[in-house]
């Protein structure tokens, strides 16, 4: 809980260097170093936004949560919220979106048209449409997942068409660096790109999230306009690899 504090204390400071609301910024607790217990941990304290970015952790966690807030709500023991909220981080097959679908609050990493289809026609839709991050590769490095920038208000005009797919804004992925605040300038640009595409009218007002930072950049992210954050290390403490080498391999890992 002491790391969970300081990065709530960090984003708060971040937000307020910027002249942000640091209540306005999610914290979305990456889980796949986590342990079931850390996460329970995290639960009691009141925490809801997860993020994952393998599909067979994914499901496996998703289940085991479910299991302890079955628990809780069945025994009436302590204070946990009624549900969380999932967040699907990593790269996305398209033979796996049937199963994300029915278990994910928010896709982060749509990165493609033909993804953002896949969804549209995915069986088992509910009655509300799947909502997405549109990612985008504003730091052009080569072989990075992500839409090119200039490409990336054609692809959500496209894709804004689909009745069951919903795009609530835009996601990227920094280069990894020493220096976190030599990261400026990608977050600053893909801020600008999802301000642009905001005053085009392609998308209506639920267009308002911006997902950029992780554990070893999220307050640079915040101070350039991040209104959700992932952070996964810097909460439940080391592992072998960190973020970005975990969205970077979950395609081999599905």
């Amino acid at each position: 809980m002491r790391r969970y504090e300081e990065v709530r204390s960090r984003i708060g400071e971040a937000a307020a260097r910027s002249g942000g609301d640091p209540d306005r910024v999610v914290l979305v607790a990456v889980t796949k170093y986590a342990s079931i217990a850390q996460v329970r941990e995290l639960i009691e304290a009141g925490h809801v936004d997860y993020g994952e970015s393998r599909m067979q952790h994914f499901i496996q966690f998703a289940a085991q949560v479910e299991d302890f807030l079955e628990r809780h709500r069945e025994l009436g023991g302590g204070e946990v919220p009624e549900a969380v909220r999932w967040h699907f981080i990593g790269h996305l097959q398209r033979n796996k979106v049937r199963k994300i679908i029915p278990l994910t609050r928010l896709i982060h990493s749509v990165d493609s048209l033909r993804l953002a289809e896949e969804i549209q026609n995915s069986p088992g839709q509910f009655t509300a449409p799947t909502e997405i991050l549109v990612q985008v590769n504003t730091s052009g490095e080569k072989g990075k997942y992500g839409i090119a920038p200039a490409a990336t208000a054609h692809v959500i005009d496209q894709i804004d068409t689909m009745l069951n797919v919903r795009v609530r804004g835009l996601m990227c992925m920094a280069p990894r660096v020493e220096d976190p605040v030599t990261l400026r300038p990608v977050f600053e640009r893909t801020r600008e790109l999802f301000e642009d595409i905001r005053k085009t009218g392609v998308v209506g007002s639920h267009f308002d999230i911006l997902s950029m930072g992780m554990s070893s950049d999220y307050e640079v992210a915040v101070e350039c306009g991040a209104n959700v954050v992932r952070v996964g290390s810097a909460i439940f403490g080391e592992r072998a690899e960190d973020e970005t080498e975990a969205v970077a391999a979950s395609a081999e890992s599905d």
